[in-house]
């Protein structure tokens, strides 16, 4: 059951890959997520670049996590990510779910960041 759950997340993600591409105007905000802790990136295509990074891990984001659901620290997330990226110049970005479906955690991740100004 499990192997055949991480071959359709795969699938999926080559499905939605082969049209969502981050280029330097639109980087592409690429989410994953573990049983505890959720990651988020803003990735350039063209050159292959990690432009910022945030997670439930990084000491700008792990301190403020006490206490809170996992749902709310994907918020959280995405806040954090998002400030990054307006701090660097990016307005717009292109959301990729990486397979995942859009519900819970990544679709909180994805509400932080439109709530702290990013378009997608």
């Amino acid at each position: 059951m499990k192997n055949r759950r991480i071959e359709m997340r795969h699938t999926r993600q080559k499905r939605v890959r082969r049209k969502v591409v981050g280029t330097t105007a639109r980087p592409r905000l690429s989410v994953f997520r573990s049983a505890r802790h959720i990651y988020a990136q803003l990735i350039d295509d063209t050159t292959g670049a990690t432009l910022a990074a945030a997670s439930t891990l990084t000491a700008a984001v792990k301190g403020g996590l006490s206490g809170m659901k996992k749902t709310e620290q994907a918020k959280a997330v995405g806040k954090a990510v998002a400030e990054q990226a307006r701090s660097r110049g990016y307005e717009a970005v292109v959301f990729d779910r990486n397979g995942f479906l859009y519900h819970g955690r990544v679709k909180a991740l994805s509400e932080g960041a439109r709530e702290a100004g990013l378009r997608f």
